[in-house]
This record gives structure tokens, C-alpha cells and sequence, in this order.
């Protein structure tokens, strides 16, 4: 994890990412704006899936594990704190901690990074794509 984050570059990935914590099933429109988010950024997809594991997964995770968890939507400035909270009391043990959670509870997102990885690719290679239609978009 770098030593200095860029706030105005993490915070739109950190929104986009935190769509996988909603207790909501993703459309495939959520897919192409994390996509989005994530070329329109200056981190590769392996960063940003290193972003979602150790930023926004330790603060979100346990979203997924509520019987009445949130489906609307984090308040970003919430979530923008929280993640910096987070952050700024991260050492060796609580990334272990995480390294552990992680390994527990990957499953939950696997088919949104399988989902989101072909997306991305296909956006990158042709950026009138848009998933779930047999025709390009036109946007």
C-alpha cells in the first residue's frame, strides 16, 4: 500500500468500488461505471483490486454480512472518512487481520471481479461497449 494517498484520485474508485458492498444485485450498467471509474483513473485493474481489498473491503465488508444491510448507497462523505479512519490506524496486525477477513470473505465479490475484469477489457478495447445488449451503444 503506497505511503501517500492521493485523495482526489482513490475517492471516485472507493464510490465505484463501494457498489460491491450493497446488499443489492449489481445490473450490468453498475459494471460499466466501475469500469469507467477505474480507466478514467490512473491505477491498472490489479491496483485497484488491491485498493478494494485493503481500503475499502475493511470498511465495507461487514455490509455484506447484515440481515438489513445498506442497499441505497454509502453517504460518500462517510465513506471517504471512514476509509481514511481506516487508514490511518493500519498496522502490521490489523493488515493481517484483513489479509485473513479477506481470504474468508472473497468469495462474496468473485463473480462481480470476473463480471467487472470482462467489462473492463472489452471497454478498454472498445469503448462504445455496453454490456448486456447484442449492439454497441452510442453514447
Amino acid at each position: 500500500m503506497p505511503d501517500t494517498i492521493h485523495l482526489n484520485e482513490r475517492k471516485p474508485i472507493w464510490i465505484a468500488l463501494s457498489e460491491f458492498y450493497l446488499d443489492t444485485e449489481l445490473q450490468d450498467y453498475h459494471f460499466r461505471y466501475i469500469a469507467n471509474k477505474i480507466i478514467e483513473s490512473p491505477y491498472s485493474l490489479e491496483e485497484v483490486q488491491q485498493i478494494n481489498k485493503y481500503e475499502v473491503f475493511p470498511v465495507l465488508q461487514a455490509n455484506l454480512l447484515s440481515v438489513a444491510g445498506e442497499w441505497a448507497g454509502f453517504q460518500e462523505e462517510w465513506l471517504i472518512r471512514s476509509i481514511m479512519d481506516s487508514l490511518k490506524k493500519r498496522n502490521a496486525f490489523r493488515k493481517l487481520k484483513i489479509d485473513k477477513l479477506w481470504l474468508i470473505h472473497k468469495w462474496m465479490q468473485e463473480d462481480y471481479w470476473i463480471k467487472l475484469t470482462d467489462v473492463y477489457t472489452e471497454l478498454k478495447s472498445n469503448p462504445d461497449f455496453n454490456p448486456g445488449s447484442d449492439e454497441f451503444s452510442k453514447e
